[in-house]
């Protein structure tokens, strides 16, 4: 099939038969899609294309039924549907449009490369194909119409040329002619115009066109003309034979005198002649044109060096050489407007730069763009014709310009901005677009580059200044305090300063410039109060960049009603959300949260939706000023406690390390919503979110911050206690516990815990409570019947607890010395673990299988157990099994005589539990380390390690009294060793 646009939609099929389309919704709908033929179509453009500005209501299912009819007409697999819009299943080149453009554009190569009779045949052909009106049928497409209609005459113009530069002069002054009155300020046709009289003989008619046009430009543009125009006129000047003089035509006239003789005889005030000669009829001297220099309107040198962004800086010039429309897009402060005007700097043509900032109109975006290009209003009109628009002026203006414009702060004026450099762009082909905004323009073309915070340095960094941020701080601070310098004493603070203000450039420059009257300490103390601090920029900045509050306040003055409800709301998470959380928290509809990605308050990153910390504070502020803050936080803890329910089974399944990393994107906000329920008191809620996060909390070895949390919450519950939550309450007690710690009010909650559920518990609700009760109640006082209730109790399991059942069985039959048997229950629970495909629980038995081989002195097995237990644990990432499978393993070496290799695994193993708070496991590594040194015999390097295992032991696990009593015969020894000396 062929589909035509360029008039009335029609559609012929293979024998050249048009096809019926139906009404005219049905046609502009075909014309709208057959302009991206190949493409997909988004339904909004669609409806802006079909129905307007103001679609009506229904207007979704409006759509649908068009295109219902529009299958019907074409066949159902010509037009299908995607779920971002629709797609016209052809060729670009079956439609006329397109295949004009091919052929336009090939046309003008040709032109370029010198061949004007292909040139000439391309361009009848491209031009041939035009029936009408552009998109006729879609009244509302006027921009893509327009656009085709500037794309129909640039054409004509390179037919034109090429017939000029084959010698046709005489026989185009007619159509030019015509042209140019149609098109008075197009100066392409009248440098051609001037180009075919001069070609026809008619020398002097050249030059008046050429005056005639300077007079227009300047009355209705103000501006001189351009480069091509004026090239024209110093070419008939000369009597260049580069513009191809044809044999003139002998004509006198009834006085007996020529054409160019009586024209020589008239004469300007100043005495030359018309066609430029002097008065005594030698030729004209012209001086020849000076070099030309590049434009550099409004583009300002900076009075700063310009500090990061080199990787950026690239890519901005790398899309501005590969196409013609680029926007920077990033938070208020990222740096989008010196990016850009480095950028532009670094250009090799001429440059224009437009501050929008001090526009409020949409009206007043072109004519900014006249002021900035100097092109002053028109002092005079002819009294025949309307004033021109800024809009016409601008393209008469850059028709035939190569200049880059940039478009910077144009987020409060997006459509205006977007619709302007849609026509300038589509009408100037040799025009290209520099936008920086909080939001793309989001018109067809665009590049779009995010403008991120600049580079900041991770707390274990060596050298800060390797990152932009510091550099940055360190630049600016050194300008108001002269000698300051970014060493090894403030490389802490100043680092923690770029993190806290997001490495947002404008954050840090107003932080730096604070040093004139703070400490860089006091600076760094005054941070959370961050909106009083960093008021004090530039006087002569915008006044939205003169604090760090109208930098954000500005973005959210630009949002509508309900993307700042989205935002303020939003502030309740701490770590961002997903959109499923953020809609079911916040009450809105995802599109809300999209919205404001696309305006850069928050950033899409790996799947969640963050805000800068800085724009997150200002929202929260807002938050708590709605009224609304306590039934959105309540509204978060709540999705958090649905979160860990569904989330808490599956830990110990085989979708274990999916979840353990879906919970660590939510970790933060875990901790901010138990956080909250103590804060709010909502303390049953606070209970069920702490029992069913302990798994996750112990497999990541969160122990610190899990136990504080649990220790407050216990603290506001006092005497509280909830009927049919004693599960919850237990677990709770337990994870203060684990920390190590253990005060007389710790010890008393735990031995309620005991009374509360023992050993032999089962626990219904909270499946995890099974594995830590065992560690914190002791044993039982009689073995062989809690392995009979065991025993006889794991048929009614769930099989994850069947698992550690067999695995508590095994433990207990160790003690009883039955180990063959013990070892049977180790193989049975490591076999049903596997077949969970749970590593967790591989590692704990695996690990009981090496302390049992160790206990009966095989200690190359207990070291291969180890090893294995290793590996399992790091594919997990789980820090305190790691800790322990190393103190397992070193405990094997030591008996292989291998200290060298024991005391790495302790020290690492030190390491690991120091950070992650696992007490028990960083006493059985400092006692580790302190038995290789009592073997080496540095009696007191062995003592200090062996008293430091004894002040970190927790001494209230029934785990750790293997190793209080390791830890009481090294010191023993040690006490042997030096009497002995």
């Amino acid at each position: 099939m062929r589909f035509q646009i360029l008039g009335p939609t029609t559609v012929l099929d293979e024998d050249g038969e048009p096809v019926a389309l139906g009404g005219p919704r049905v046609r502009a709908l075909l014309a709208l899609l057959a302009l991206h033929a190949g493409r997909v179509v988004g339904a909004e453009q669609l409806v802006a294309g079909l129905y307007g500005p103001r679609p009506p209501e229904g207007v979704a299912n409006a759509l649908q039924s068009q295109v219902s009819r529009l299958r019907r007409s074409l066949g159902k697999d010509l037009v299908e549907f995607h779920p971002a819009g629709y797609r016209l299943v052809a060729d670009p080149q079956e439609v006329d449009a397109r295949r004009f453009e091919l052929l336009a554009s090939k046309g003008r190569q040709a032109l370029a490369g010198g061949d004007a009779e292909r040139a000439a045949a391309l361009l009848r052909e491209a031009l041939e194909l035009w029936r009408g009106a552009p998109l006729a049928d879609a009244p509302h497409a006027g921009a893509a119409a327009a656009a085709l209609e500037e794309l129909r005459l640039t054409a004509t113009e390179d037919r034109l040329q090429a017939d000029l530069d084959l010698g046709r002069h005489r026989e185009l002054v007619a159509e030019l002619s015509q042209l140019s009155a149609a098109h008075p300020l197009r100066e392409r046709l009248r440098a051609q115009l001037m180009r075919a009289l001069y070609g026809s003989g008619r020398q002097a008619e050249a030059l008046a066109a050429y005056t005639d046009a300077r007079k227009l430009l300047d009355e209705e543009l103000g501006v001189e003309p351009g480069a091509d125009l004026a090239a024209a006129h110093l070419a008939v000047l000369r009597a260049d034979p580069a513009l191809g003089l044809a044999t003139p035509r002998i004509e006198q006239r009834p006085d007996g005198t020529r054409p160019e003789q009586r024209r020589r005889d008239e004469t300007r005030p100043d005495g030359t002649a018309l066609d430029g000669s002097a008065p005594d009829g030698t030729a004209p001297q012209v001086e020849p044109a000076p070099a030309r220099q590049r434009s550099r309107q409004g583009l300002r040198a900076q009075l700063t060096s310009f500090v990061g962004r080199a990787e950026e800086l690239g890519q901005v010039r790398a899309r501005l050489r590969a196409g013609r429309l680029v926007t920077l897009i990033g938070p208020g402060g990222a740096g989008k407007t010196r990016l850009a005007t480095e950028a532009a700097a670094q250009e090799s043509g001429d440059v224009c730069f437009v501050p929008l900032a001090p526009v409020s109109d949409a009206g007043g975006v072109a004519n900014a763009v006249l002021a900035a290009l100097d092109i002053r209003d028109a002092l005079l009109h002819h009294p025949d014709r309307p004033a021109v628009d800024p809009l016409s002026r601008l393209l008469t203006a850059l028709a035939d310009r190569e200049l880059l414009i940039v478009l910077d702060n144009c987020e409060h004026l997006v459509a205006a901005t977007a619709e302007l450099a849609d026509q300038l762009l589509a009408a100037c082909p040799g025009l290209r677009v520099l936008a920086t905004g909080r939001e793309a323009l989001g018109i067809t073309g665009e590049s779009i580059l995010p403008v991120s915070p600049l580079g900041l340095p991770p707390p274990e960094a060596g050298n800060p200044l390797d990152y932009a941020a510091v550099r940055l701080f360190a630049d600016r601070a050194a300008a108001v305090r002269p000698g300051f310098a970014v060493d090894a004493g403030n490389a802490g603070q100043v680092a923690h300063i770029c993190r806290a203000l997001d490495g947002l450039p404008l954050a840090i420059e107003l932080a730096a410039a604070r040093l004139r009257t703070l400490s860089l300490s006091d600076v760094a103390a005054r941070l959370d109060d961050r909106f009083r601090l960093l008021t004090r920029g530039s006087r002569t900045a915008l006044p939205r960049h003169q604090t760090l509050r109208a930098v954000v306040a500005w973005s959210w003055d630009l949002l509508d009603e309900s993307e700042q409800r989205m935002a303020r709301r939003l502030s309740v998470f701490a770590g961002g959300a997903r959109p499923e959380a953020a809609e079911r928290v916040c009450g809105l509809p995802e599109e809300v949260l999209f919205s404001l990605a696309e305006k850069s308050l928050v950033e899409f990153a790996d799947g969640r939706f963050r805000m800068l910390e800085t724009i997150r504070a200002f929202c929260a502020e807002r938050l708590a000023e709605s009224g609304e803050e306590e039934a959105v936080r309540d509204a978060h803890a709540r999705y958090y406690l649905d979160l860990m329910m569904d989330a808490d089974p599956r830990l110990r399944t085989s979708a274990q390390m999916e979840w353990l990393a879906r919970l660590d994107e939510e970790s933060a906000d875990l901790d901010a919503a138990v956080r909250w329920t103590t804060e709010a008191r909502r303390l049953e809620l606070g209970l069920q979110l702490m029992a069913h996060s302990a798994c996750y909390w112990w497999m990541r070895g969160h122990r610190l911050t899990s136990a504080d949390l649990a220790s407050a919450l216990l603290v506001a519950l006092g005497d509280t206690r909830f009927p049919g939550r004693e599960e919850e309450y237990v677990m709770c007690v337990l994870i203060t516990a684990w920390s190590g710690g253990a005060d007389e009010t710790l010890r008393a909650r735990l031995d309620e815990a005991r009374d509360l559920l023992p050993i032999t518990h089962l626990p219904m609700r909270v499946e995890f409570l099974m594995m830590l009760l065992s560690m914190f109640t002791g044993p039982p006082e009689d073995f062989e019947t809690t392995y009979h209730l065991l025993e006889t109790g794991t048929e009614r399991l769930p099989p994850w607890q069947e698992a550690l059942s067999f695995s508590g069985q095994a433990f207990v039959l160790q003690v009883l010395g039955r180990t063959e048997e013990s070892l049977a229950k180790f193989e049975r629970s490591l076999a049903a673990f596997k077949a969970l495909g749970e590593r967790w629980g591989t590692v704990l038995v695996v690990s009981g299988l090496g302390a049992l081989r160790q206990a009966q002195g095989d200690y190359r097995a207990a070291y291969a157990l180890a090893d294995e237990a290793l590996r399992t644990a790091l594919e997990l990432d789980a820090n305190t099994e790691i800790a322990e499978s190393l103190c397992r393993r070193a405990d094997a070496l030591i008996h292989l005589d291998e200290p060298g290799r024991a005391r790495a695994d302790y020290t690492r193993a030190a390491e690991l539990s120091r950070r992650n708070g696992s007490m028990e496991t960083l006493a059985w590594a400092c006692l580790g380390q302190g038995e290789v040194e009592l073997a080496r015999g540095e009696l007191d390097r062995a003592r200090t390690l062996l008293l430091q295992a004894r002040e970190v032991c927790p001494d209230g696990w029934f785990s750790t009294e293997d190793t209080r009593e390791r830890i009481a015969a090294g010191l023993a020894a040690v006490s042997r060793a030096v009497s002995e000396r």
